[in-house]
Order: structure tokens, then sequence, then C-alpha cells
């Protein structure tokens, strides 16, 4: 599973040459929170980075994390909530985990953690490479490494690309797959856009705000997010390529037509197009675009038919599709309903 560590690694590095100790899920039977490949850092003054479950395990990874770094010995941990009868963590998700524990030192050179962090904010993707050893072996013959991804790979790492184990040279190790935040970009900053650029930023997203109108993008209503004040024709190939997914939400004809026909050239996997049938009818012409021209998932009417018309709910609306579409999941569109 690919995850967002960027935030997570921010928050790490003032004081990664303290004693951190990173816990990995490893291994999941059934059903869990979280997947295989998902990361957690513990600092000894109890301050925790990240999640593994829903507040079930942390407690008793914070008690752990403190004997790894007493210790200097990886820890390995399963957690097994197939047992109903079992109440020691309630974990409900009925599934059996498996979590190592690491002490994150010079001596494993952080287990390449900078690198990572490095390369992720470069834009670079690639595969996270970790030791799996037995219980009790000496955290500092754990060893970790990304290995950059080619851009131009045949097989890209996508959101849904899956963790996976393999054995190499007699030793197990854990293939993690690591890729940049889903960059978004909406284009028109008006009072509705607001709540779209900030739900996204819940989720780790990166998110930029174009807009050519002196009125509107104001950074002090977007914080935290980039903006770009100049016609989308004018902005760079290499910014708009590397964003996932758009969100048109100008409520210009104009404007909006013609940053369709820019954005059609991208390879973006998701648009979306406020607005009813009619509206995109009319769009689409002053763009010379036609439904069948996107690549990738064009929604026209914007969102999923989740009900409600005040911005927040727009935007829970289009992020709720945008998700499952980079995220490879099945969808209900409103064009059943307001065509």
């Amino acid at each position: 599973m690919v995850q967002h560590l960027v935030d997570l690694l921010d928050a790490w590095l003032p004081s990664y040459q303290e004693d951190w100790v990173v816990a990995v899920l490893t291994q999941v039977q059934g059903s869990s929170y979280r997947k295989p490949g998902a990361i957690m850092l513990f600092h000894p003054m109890g301050k925790s980075l990240g999640m593994l479950s829903g507040g079930c395990l942390e407690a008793d990874l914070r008690r752990h994390a403190q004997r790894a770094i007493q210790t200097q010995q990886v820890i390995q941990l399963t957690y097994d909530a197939t047992d109903e009868s079992d109440t020691s963590y309630q974990l409900g998700c009925g599934g059996i985990v498996n979590i190592m524990m690491v002490s994150v030192n010079k001596a494993n050179n952080y287990l390449s953690l900078l690198h990572v962090h490095d390369a992720l904010m470069r834009g670079d993707s690639g595969i996270y490479q970790l030791d799996i050893v037995d219980d009790g072996v000496s955290s500092n013959k754990i060893s970790g490494l990304f290995i950059e991804h080619p851009n131009d790979s045949a097989t890209p790492i996508t959101l849904n690309t899956k963790t996976i184990k393999v054995t190499e040279q007699g030793k197990t190790l854990l293939q993690i797959p690591l890729r940049p935040p889903v960059h978004i970009g909406i284009f028109g900053g008006g009072l509705d856009a607001q709540p779209v650029a900030l739900m996204a930023q819940t989720m780790g997203w990166k998110v930029s705000v174009f807009d050519e109108r002196t009125a509107y993008a104001r950074s002090y209503d977007f914080p935290g997010c980039q903006i770009i004040k100049q016609p989308t024709a004018n902005v760079t190939n290499h910014l708009l390529s590397d964003l996932d997914a758009a969100f048109l939400m100008s409520h210009n004809l104009q404007i909006d037509a013609k940053t369709l026909k820019v954005l059609q050239t991208q390879p973006l996997a998701y648009i979306s197009l406020l607005g009813p049938v009619h509206r995109r009818d009319k769009v689409l012409a002053m763009a010379d675009l036609r439904l069948d021209d996107f690549s990738g998932y064009f929604s026209a009417p914007a969102g999923l038919a989740l009900g409600g018309e005040l911005p927040g709910s727009i935007a829970l609306s289009v992020l709720s599709q945008c998700h499952g579409v980079l995220y490879g999941s099945q969808l209900t569109s409103l064009d059943s309903v307001m065509l």
C-alpha cells in the first residue's frame, strides 16, 4: 500500500538523532485497520507519529518502544484478534497483525529514512526496502534502502500498489512502494474552493490553487497551498504534469473552457467540472472538446450523489469521488441523477 510519509518525516527530522523507534506493520492475516507497510514512529518521551491501528494498539506499542530503546534489539509482535473471547486489546477487526519495532540510530543509518524524505520531497517515487529479522536481533544490523523508480517505467507506482515480502540471498525483505503525496489543482479560488483545499490537506494531499483574477485565490484564504496567479495556458507544463487531479471551480464559462482545453492534454487521473449537464456542454463546445477526449475520469456534473448544496458538502462529494478514482474504487456518479 502506497502511503504518505512526508508529514510524518517532516515532524521527525528536527529530532531524528534522538532515540526514536520505528514500528512497521509487516504482515496481516484477515482484516486490519492498516495494511502492510504502514509505519509509525515513537519517541522515548512518549510522543508518537503516525498510526498503525484505530487507537487499539498504540499504547501497548509505546511500551514496547521503550524496551526497544533500552535493549537496542528488534522486537517482533503479533496481535491476534481472531479469538473473540480474548479481550486484551479489543481490536474488533478480526485479523492477525505482525509488527516489527526497530531503534532508529546512526549505526543503522537511520534506516535510510533521511533518503526517503529527500526523495519524496523531490517528487520521486520508489521502493523502500527494509530487512525483516527475528526477534532479539541487534537493531544495528538492520538496514533500510530506498530504490528510486524511473518515471518512465512501464510499471509505475500507483496509489494502490501493494507492499510485498521477498527473499533475496537468504534475507527476507519488506518492499514498501512510496510515491509523493497526491497533488491536486483547484482552478478557481472562490469561497467554495476553500473547503476543498482544507479537506485535501487534512488527507496529506498537496494543493495548488490557480486563478488569474485579482480578487480570487488570495494566500490568506488558502493557507498551506501553492497559489498560481496566471492563466492556465501560461502555467509551466512541469507543474501541470505533476498534478494527479484537477477541480474546475471558477464559475466562469470562458475560464473553464480555456482551462479544460489545457488540462485535456495532461495525463490527469481525474478532472471535475462544476455545474449541470447543460453548462458542461457549453464549456465543452467552447473548448472544442468531447467527452471521450479525456484519458482519465472526467466528472461533469462533478462529484458523487451525496446530497447537500453548501461548499462543505460539495467538497466532500468531489473529493470522495476523486479519492475513489485515484485508489481504483467503484463509483456512483451524479450523471444519472442530473441528466
